[in-house]
């Protein structure tokens, strides 16, 4: 993520230009709503890009609004932290066979504009994706074959093969109004900015561009579980540090912004309400050009995997809020059995420089005179290393990686593009080594196709959709295939325990941490939050949490 690039000197100021105008920090401050609710909350930005605009088509990623997490719903919501599916606007599902999935609605949900919900809205959205192909975010219709709701009560789902594996990408598609949206020439361009009907917990009740207002909606099938009134988002554009600062003076309900020593800055400023959790979430991990030499090498990508401080890059880098990935590619803990037992440390590798340089000369790659790591011909080693030059904390972790790696004798290039430039050639294969991310969903396929699946993958000088190493191995590609059939996790255990043993012995990507999961958030107004403690679900699983808060006291 990008860190503060002005100073903090500029910031306090601008602070200090808010309080002189009449914006003392208490203006935010709430009590008790009606009949008992949390008046209103305070969260973070609005999204909307860089010019926002009334926008809750929720299909249009660039340029929607907050508010269209809580004004649609999807069939089934995931906790993404345990990874269990919950009943949401369908109440069970059931494979008929490997390529059939049918889900049956629940009763009594309507539309915030009074007319029912039916499966016909289900089948009306899924074939709207096919249609319009630029709204498939997930891709689904390269599973699908067919959406029917043969009775309001029933929605089919007909697969091209067996399905198992797309389970998890239909909880990400939303479900919106057949009556409203049939009516639309082109749901492309479709903004939906006048009174959006959905079925969720809220409304929208106005927006400025400088805030968004989102009210509770009374006739919300479980409406008795949403004890807030209102949530309130803001202007995403203000500096990073001002952002931090208005955290600190207690401002926000919750946000998710990246706090330099967070214990200090927020929770000491009030210890009994202002807390943090940052749950793992996506793999950082080390790219090898897989097309070239040495990495083309798996012995030379093995001697590596102890070459690298991890630990290092968590405590530094990244202050302490991340831990070491495991090499399998899994996420601990929420994901950790999994992982074979015969794995040792569950797959974290320790910092072993001599275990490092034992291997890489054993594999052929040994020291000249003056201490330059040389390759089988007898030349040294020499690449360029590329990460966004303004991430500061990847720009943290860069540096320990290049040290790690020169006192083994490699002489590495630290390079710095902007991210454009970066993300292009990452994708047409034109670097020798990047930090890139993958992985850390619930839905295990994705997490290995992504990253290791050959048709993900693309000839140097095109653009790979997410196999930027270029890893091309049949068995690989064989194991995937049967990850995306396998119904259940005791199907899919042995598939992944398979893929987890090609990660360690055959290296194709180096896992080195787990990016954090931002989340900061107070109790003055509200408990429930999910928190270390309680991980009903991920701090963006907005449904679970806004139906789980209570007002404070």
């Amino acid at each position: 993520m990008r860190r503060p690039t002005r100073s903090l000197i500029a910031a306090v100021a601008t602070a200090a230009m808010l309080v002189a105008a009449g914006c003392t920090g208490t203006e935010n401050q709430s009590g008790t709503g009606s009949e008992g609710r949390v008046d209103y909350l305070n969260l973070g930005g609005f999204g909307g890009g860089s010019n926002p605009q009334p926008n809750y088509n929720p299909y249009l990623e660039a340029t929607r609004l907050e508010a269209i997490n809580y004004l649609f719903e999807p069939l089934i919501q995931f906790d993404n932290y345990g990874c269990e599916a919950k009943p949401w606007l369908a109440t069970k599902w059931e494979w008929k066979d490997p390529s059939t999935l049918v889900f049956t609605m629940r009763d009594g949900v309507k539309w915030n504009d009074g007319q029912a919900f039916t499966a016909k809205d289900v089948e009306f959205t899924f074939n709207m994706l096919k249609q319009h192909k630029a709204l498939d975010l997930r891709g689904l219709w390269r599973y699908l074959s067919a959406v029917t709701a043969p009775d309001d009560k029933t929605a089919e789902f007909k697969f091209n093969g067996p399905g198992a594996g797309a389970f998890t990408e239909i909880d990400d598609v939303k479900i919106v109004p057949k009556h409203i949206w049939e009516k639309q020439t082109d749901p492309v361009t479709f903004v939906n900015a006048d009174n959006p009907v959905g079925t969720g917990p809220f409304t929208v009740k106005s927006f400025n561009g400088q805030q968004l207002v989102i009210a509770r909606s009374p006739g919300y099938w479980q409406a008795d579980k949403v004890r807030v009134d209102e949530v309130r988002f803001n202007n995403d554009q203000t500096d990073q540090q001002i952002k931090q600062l208005q955290l600190s003076r207690g401002e926000f309900d919750s946000n998710a912004i990246f706090v330099p020593d967070i214990q200090k800055t927020y929770v000491e400023r009030d210890p009994k309400n202002n807390h943090y959790w940052y749950p793992a979430d996506a793999n950082i991990s080390l790219y090898l050009n897989l097309t070239k030499a040495p990495f083309n090498d798996v012995a030379f990508r093995r001697a590596l995997l102890t070459a690298i401080n991890r630990q290092e890059i968590a405590d530094k880098a990244q202050f302490g809020y991340v831990k070491p990935a495991s090499q399998t590619g899994i996420k601990i803990p929420n994901q950790e059995d999994f992982i074979p037992a015969d794995i040792a440390n569950k797959g974290v590798q320790p910092f072993d420089t001599a275990k490092a340089d034992r291997e890489l000369t054993a594999a052929g790659y040994t020291k000249s005179g003056d201490g330059k790591r040389l390759d089988k011909s007898g030349k040294p080693i020499a690449f360029k290393f590329a990460v966004p030059g303004d991430w500061t904390d990847w720009v943290a972790a860069q540096k320990i990686i290049i040290e790690n790696l020169t006192a083994l004798g490699f002489q590495i290039t630290q390079d710095g593009p902007a991210f454009p430039s970066y993300e292009n050639d990452r994708a047409i294969g034109n670097y020798d080594a990047v930090l890139g991310v993958y992985g850390g969903s619930c839905n295990m396929y994705r997490n290995y196709q992504e990253a290791l699946s050959s048709d993900v993958s693309a000839p140097i000088g095109q653009k790979a959709v997410s196999n930027f190493v270029r890893w091309n191995d049949p068995r690989t590609d064989e194991l995937i295939d049967k990850l995306f059939a396998a119904q259940d996790k005791d199907a899919q255990k042995p598939i992944v325990a398979d893929l987890a043993k090609i990660m360690m012995e055959q290296v194709p990507v180096i896992p080195l941490w787990y990016g954090a999961r931002w989340f900061q958030y107070s109790t003055k107004k509200a408990t429930g939050w999910p928190n270390e403690k309680d991980p009903y679900g991920m701090p963006t699983d907005n449904l679970l949490w806004i139906t789980n808060l209570k007002p404070a006291g």
